[in-house]
C-alpha cells in the first residue's frame, strides 16, 4: 500500500527536502574516518525523515550509521589526546612501546619506572626503578641524570638489579668522561625480597620476573603503624610511658599499592612469592602481543607476554586495576582497545591501556 500523510492538522506545511541535500546525511567516503556531522536540521524534520526512511528507502540506517561513525571518531580522538590514566587515586603517565621505549611515571609517588629515553615528565621524579638492562628500558639514564643536573635538582635515587650495578657504574663513568659532567646519583642495588624505605610512609620491594636477560619488578607499599592488640586497652599516658621506656608498641602494616613488572613472561603470575604484585591496588604489566598472528609461543620466545595469557590467568589478578603497557608498535590504538574489549567482562572492567605514543586510525 502506498504511503500517505495527513498534514492538515499541522500549522507548518511539510516540504520535501531536495535530493541534492541528502548528501549532508551521508558519510563522505573520500574520508571514511571522518564522518560528516548531522547539523542544521531540526528534530521535527529528522523524525519525519526517520518515519519515511524506515519503510521506503532504508534512509534511517544511513542516518544511524553516520551517527555511530561520528561517535566512534569522537571516542578515538579523545583516546589520541589522552595523556596517561587516572585510576584508584593515582595518575599513571608515560610511554611504553615495545622495543622502542618504556618510561612509566607515577607523580604522586615521585617515581618513574624504567627510562628508555627521557620524557620530560620523568626528569622531576626523584626515584627511578630500572627493571633490566635492555636499551629501551635504560637507555635514557645518562640523559635523565644530566638533565637533573642542568636543573640543579638533587641527585636521584636509582634502583637496579644487583647483577647490573657494576656495568651501570662503568657506563656512567664513560659518559662522565665524554661529556665532562658529574651525573650525580645514589645508585642502589636492590635484590628480590629486599625492602628499602623511600619515604616515611612508603617502601619498595623487588619481585622476580622472567625475561630473556636478568630482570625484576617492583612493588611500592604504603606503610603505617598500628598499635599492638595487647596495648589497645591502655590509656594514652600508659602507652607514652611504654614508648619512652623503649618498648615496641606498634606493628608495621604494609599494603601493596602499585606493582610494576617491566618486560616478563607470564610465569611471574604463577610464582607464589609474587602474591603481593597480584594483590596490589594497581598492577602495571606488559602485553606485547594481542592477536593470533603473533601467538603465545611467539611471545614466550622473546621473553614477553601475550594478552591471551592474561585471559588464561584472569582468576589470579586480585588487583583493583591492571594497566597494560609495552604493546608492539604494529598495533594501533583501535587495535589495542578492541583486543581488550574481548576479555571476559569481569576482567576487562578493570583493565586499562597506556596508549600514548601509538598511532590512531583517526589521527
Amino acid at each position: 500500500m502506498p504511503l500517505s500523510f495527513n498534514l492538515s492538522s499541522s500549522t507548518t506545511p511539510f516540504t520535501p527536502l531536495p535530493l541534492s541535500h541528502l548528501s549532508q546525511f551521508v558519510p563522505h567516503h573520500s574520508f571514511p574516518h571522518r564522518p560528516v556531522r548531522l547539523t542544521g536540521f531540526d528534530g521535527v524534520f529528522v523524525d519525519r525523515c526517520r518515519a519515511v526512511a524506515a519503510k521506503r528507502s532504508g534512509f534511517l540506517s544511513v542516518i544511524d550509521r553516520a551517527m555511530e561513525e561520528e561517535e566512534e571518531y569522537r571516542r578515538a580522538r579523545a583516546e589520541v589526546r589522552r595523556k596517561g590514566v587516572d585510576v584508584e587515586g593515582y595518575l599513571i603517565e608515560g610511554v611504553s612501546v615495545g622495543g622502542h621505549e618504556t618510561c612509566v611515571v607515577v607523580p604522586s609517588l615521585n617515581a618513574a619506572f624504567d627510562i628508555g629515553r627521557c620524557p620530560s615528565r620523568a626528569v622531576h621524579q626523584d626515584f627511578l626503578f630500572i627493571t633490566h638492562a635492555h636499551l629501551d628500558h635504560i637507555g635514557g639514564l645518562p640523559m635523565y641524570l644530566a638533565t637533573r643536573g642542568l636543573y640543579s635538582l638533587r641527585p636521584p635515587t636509582v634502583f637496579v638489579p644487583p647483577c647490573i650495578k657494576g656495568d651501570v657504574e662503568k657506563l656512567l663513568e664513560i659518559h662522565r668522561t665524554m661529556s665532562q659532567t658529574e651525573l650525580k646519583l645514589d645508585l642502589v642495588a636492590l635484590d628480590v625480597g629486599e625492602t628499602y624505605e623511600i619515604r616515611n610512609d612508603l617502601v619498595v620491594r623487588p619481585f622476580r620476573t622472567q625475561h630473556v636477560i636478568p630482570s625484576q619488578g617492583y612493588v611500592i607499599y604504603s606503610m603505617r603503624k598500628k598499635l599492638r592488640k595487647q596495648y589497645a586497652h591502655l590509656k594514652g599516658t600508659q602507652i607514652k610511658k611504654l614508648k619512652l621506656s623503649g618498648v615496641e608498641i606498634t606493628d608495621t602494616i604494609l599494603s601493596p599499592e602499585i606493582a610494576f613488572s617491566g618486560d616478563t613472561m607470564s610465569d611471574f603470575i604463577i610464582e607464589p612469592r609474587n602474591a603481593d604484585a597480584l594483590r596490589a591496588k594497581i598492577l602495571i604489566t606488559e602485553a606485547t602481543y594481542l592477536d593470533e598472528e603473533n601467538d603465545i609461543e611467539h611471545a614466550r620466545e622473546r621473553g614477553h607476554m601475550h594478552l591471551f595469557e592474561i585471559l588464561e590467568h584472569a582468576q589470579c589478578f586480585r588487583n583493583k586495576a591492571v594497566v597494560l603497557t609495552h604493546f608492539s608498535s604494529r598495533y594501533s590504538i583501535e587495535d589495542i582497545r578492541q583486543a581488550i574489549s574481548k576479555l571476559q567482562p569481569k576482567l576487562s572492567a578493570k583493565v586499562l591501556a597506556l596508549t600514548e605514543g601509538f598511532r590512531s586510525n583517526y589521527s
